[in-house]
């Protein structure tokens, strides 16, 4: 396209303006941009479809948070971090919308250009756009912090930087991001970094600085105060530049939101039902329908609020090292799974009030279905069919009890897996080929009840087979530590995961990650299948492309036998203070991760 165009210029000028500001193809300028199709807002909306554009401004919140934190850098690897920080402090080019699977629209960019090959992105900067310390924000800025992040940063934005070519200004407020490969996903990426300053951190050690160094954000709210491992407040700016940018009208409604931590849950929420936090999701539908009765609701006080959703289940679960044995053996990985009692555990837990987790995206239209493999995931597998997990094209499903408490089905299930894979029972004892004991650890947070409690059944269950496990509870911070270095044998995970899966599913479960400390490869999976899926996920040119190769993935990762599931949500559940306002439209991701309290408002 480049050679058309400059046989089509002509004159000095032309080509000097050409050089300049690099115009290399043609693209529309757009106000957002959509994985597949346009955006489904108009360019002159004026607000978010699930704010409410009239919401007053106004009120303090307090949040709670169980553990603690040892840093407000959210974009580095090192410390423990308030996990909502990055969402009130720092903003991006674009801005997702949650009742899009994958819509972005401008934010700190005031307009977008794409070639339809989407080999390269074109961002123009707002002229408003503006630091919370009043400084504009620059090309260089924008430059800067992509290149910082993607090398010095977490390891979640490295992979994106190997995937740009070049980052090139093109203009005094545009800039261009040239990309590798054929991956329609990465025009949308390069628009969902943090941008920092470049005043703050050019020649500094960003990967370590001490708490007290905060980064320069431009979001809506600036940290005021804070007291390491305790709290940390949070106070709208009042000169926030992007107050009238349509993308945010009606958002970020509360003047001060403060986040208190606890040392477990169980002191959460009675310091909720004491009137010291403003709002708590709940996560146990039994707990939610009997504990809820504390003299705050019965006043009218607080009120209980239920958000469905359309979202994936994610995964969550006991997740089993892959890396260490017996875990590298899907035999034992099955039979391990197969003595999980969840039909027991989760109407002692839950009164059985809540459906299992069947697959990665159960519960959406991504979600792998049952039974054998239809023709389009098939055909995408068929080159691995040699070597992937058993059942992944003729069909995988997880066990079901019946209930009782011995589940004597599952456990013989278990017993001729283990069988298989050359273990005996020997005086009470499971033991391997070689005469080692089956024993392993069960790494949890400590203070998590429900954890605990599964935890306890699940060991319980293993004595029959003759297998120990032992339950270790550390604080939040000995948690992420061990998770980051893969030093564990099973621990509870949780991955969420959204309608539109991209580039971080390499982060998740590629094959090169499952060696990358700090990765989310907790299971250290290393499967060229699990790779070609992502492949022909990113690559995909329509929706229904997408949805096979994501469904096939699900297949081989769910075949995989890496995760015990425990139970899915299909509705949210957020019990909050009267005053607490939210809009009537919810979005197709419900009370999704900035929903609460991003378009929430307070009013007496």
């Amino acid at each position: 396209m480049e050679i058309d165009i400059f046989q089509k210029l002509r004159g000095v000028a032309a080509i000097s303006s050409l050089i300049l500001w690099g115009v290399s193809a043609h693209a529309e300028s757009a106000h957002g941009l959509a994985m597949y199709g346009d955006p489904a807002l108009p360019a002159d909306f004026t607000s978010l479809p699930y704010a409410n554009p009239n919401a007053p401004k106004g009120g303090k919140i307090t949040l709670g948070n169980t553990g603690g934190f040892d840093s407000l850098n959210p974009f580095v690897r090192k410390g423990n971090v308030p996990w909502q920080l990055h969402q009130f402090t720092h903003e991006s080019l674009m801005g997702r919308s949650w009742d899009e699977p994958f819509s972005l629209y401008g934010l700190l960019a005031e307009s977008i250009e794409v070639p339809d090959s989407r080999a390269w992105v074109e961002f123009t900067l707002r002229p408003e756009a503006a630091f919370s310390d009043g400084t504009p924000v620059t090309v260089d800025d924008v430059i800067f912090s992509y290149e910082l992040l993607g090398t010095k940063g977490h390891p979640r934005y490295h992979g994106l930087y190997r995937q740009i070519d070049t980052i090139t200004a093109t203009g005094p407020r545009s800039v261009r991001f040239t990309f590798k490969g054929d991956n329609r996903e990465l025009a949308l990426l390069a628009g969902m970094r943090p941008i920092l300053s470049k005043a703050q951190w050019e020649g500094r050690n960003f990967a370590n600085a001490p708490l007290a160094d905060i980064p320069l954000g431009t979001g809506p709210y600036t940290v005021s105060d804070y007291d390491a491992g305790r709290q940390v407040t949070l106070t709208r700016n009042p000169a926030y530049w992007g107050a009238d940018v349509p993308f945010r009208q009606g958002t970020h409604n509360f003047d001060q939101i403060k986040i208190d931590f606890y040392g477990d849950a169980n002191v959460l929420q009675e310091a909720f039902k004491a009137g010291e936090i403003s709002a708590v999701r709940e996560f146990n539908a039994e707990t939610w329908a009997t504990q809820y009765d504390f003299p705050a609701i019965t006043r009218g006080d607080v009120v209980k609020s239920t958000f469905p959703h359309q979202k994936p289940s994610g995964m969550t679960g006991f997740v089993m090292n892959t890396r260490r044995a017996p875990f590298d053996d899907w035999r034992v990985r099955d039979a391990l799974i197969q003595a999980f009692n969840f039909e027991f555990i989760n109407e002692t837990l839950t009164g059985g009030a809540l459906p299992r987790i069947t697959s990665y995206f159960s519960g959406s239209t991504l979600a792998m279905q049952s039974g054998a493999a239809p023709d389009a995931v098939a055909q995408l597998l068929a080159p691995f069919k040699d070597t992937l997990p058993q059942d992944t094209i003729e069909g995988y499903a997880l066990p079901v009890s019946d209930g009782s408490v011995r589940n004597r089905a599952g456990i013989r299930a278990a017993m001729k897996q283990l069988q298989a894979a050359g273990y005996s029972a020997e005086g009470g004892t499971m033991r391997g080929p070689d005469g080692t004991a089956l024993e392993f650890e069960i790494l949890l947070s400590k203070g998590n009840a429900e954890h605990s409690k599964i935890a306890e059944l699940y060991v319980q269950a293993l004595t029959r087979l003759g297998i120990k496990a032992v339950v270790e509870a550390v604080d939040a911070a000995q948690l992420t530590q061990r998770s980051n270095a893969f030093d564990f044998d099973m621990v509870h995970f949780r991955r969420a995961l959204s309608l539109s899966p991209g580039n971080e599913q390499r982060f998740y479960w590629g094959s090169t990650a499952a060696t990358q400390e700090g990765s989310r490869n907790l299971m250290g999976v290393q499967d060229p299948a699990v790779d070609a899926m992502i492949d022909a996920m990113l690559a995909a040119k329509t929706s229904d492309a997408f949805t096979n190769a994501t469904r096939a993935l699900d297949r081989v990762l769910t075949a995989g036998r890496y995760v015990i599931p425990f139970w899915q949500f299909d509705e949210g559940l957020i019990a909050h203070r009267a005053e607490m306002k939210y809009p009537d439209v919810i979005p197709i991701y419900g009370d999704g991760p900035n929903y609460m309290p991003e378009v929430w408002w307070w009013q007496d």
